[in-house]
């Protein structure tokens, strides 16, 4: 999806900070101030944005997962929908500490999520008491609500694509602990040279959040696709001579009936 400067500015993607909040670095994305609000150069943003989207198709092709997060009100929905859509972790919840840096505990809490599942299905749940089937029952609902949209992610992703940097300050240093790319949103008010890909815009309103992030997952899609085509292609070279084989004996059993 080629990236419409138009749609960006309908999108109110242009809309700042106030000027009094700013931080500095910002300034290469700042095309002016009006009223007291600094207004974000769309055409860099556009570039950015093909930039990052350039390198997150190139991460998905490869097989590896891409982490959102975002935890402020205005984007949780968004992220849920259009990061579940390509079949990717988020959290929207509050960030659980150690995420990253502590990924085999985080692991852990996950696998019990499916043990109790288990418990469910073999009929060992029945065998609770009723109050300690009430505390599982519990214990399984946090943990969905914290943990339930990266049960998939068995190993570290290989990229985070964050909105708000300053709200999601920790997930960002575990991060660059680990030397995960970073992806992001970058409003007039953050530091840009914590991220890796800077996309500068307005990461308060839900319909510049929305628009930015259906560039970014129609991005992941073709990766995603991409290494499908790839993979059945290399599937279809390998039974190429099992192919070739079963029809050498059909070709035989027909010449001598």
């Amino acid at each position: 999806m080629a990236v419409e400067v138009k749609e960006l500015l309908e999108a109110g993607v242009h809309f700042g900070h106030l000027t009094r909040k700013w931080d500095p670095n910002m300034a290469p994305y700042v095309y002016m101030e009006r009223n007291g609000i600094h207004i974000i150069n769309l055409y860099k943003t556009a570039a950015k944005i093909d930039e990052a989207n350039a390198a997150l198709a190139k991460i998905a092709a490869s097989g590896r997962k891409i982490l959102f997060v975002a935890t402020k009100k205005q984007a949780k929905d968004i992220v849920a929908e259009k990061a579940g859509a390509i079949n990717m972790p988020y959290i929207t919840e509050r960030w659980p500490g150690g995420m990253l840096t502590n990924f085999v505990t985080i692991r852990k809490a996950v696998k019990k999520m499916a043990s109790i599942d288990r418990m469910k299905k073999d009929g060992t749940f029945n065998t609770l008491s009723k109050k300690e089937r009430l505390q599982v029952d519990r214990l399984r609902a946090k943990l969905e609500k914290n943990l339930g949209s990266i049960s998939d992610m068995t190993r570290l992703p290989g990229a985070l694509f964050v909105v708000d940097i300053k709200r999601e300050h920790i997930a960002i240093k575990e991060a660059q602990k680990l030397n995960i790319p970073i992806f992001a949103m970058v409003d007039t008010n953050s530091d840009p040279r914590q991220v890796d890909y800077v996309i500068p815009s307005n990461d308060d309103a839900s319909k510049s959040i929305d628009k930015i992030l259906s560039y970014v997952t129609d991005a992941i899609a073709g990766g995603l696709a991409e290494r499908k085509a790839e993979k059945d292609a290399t599937k279809d070279e390998k039974d190429a001579p099992k192919k070739a084989k079963t029809s050498k004996k059909v070709a035989v059993a027909e010449e001598e009936e």
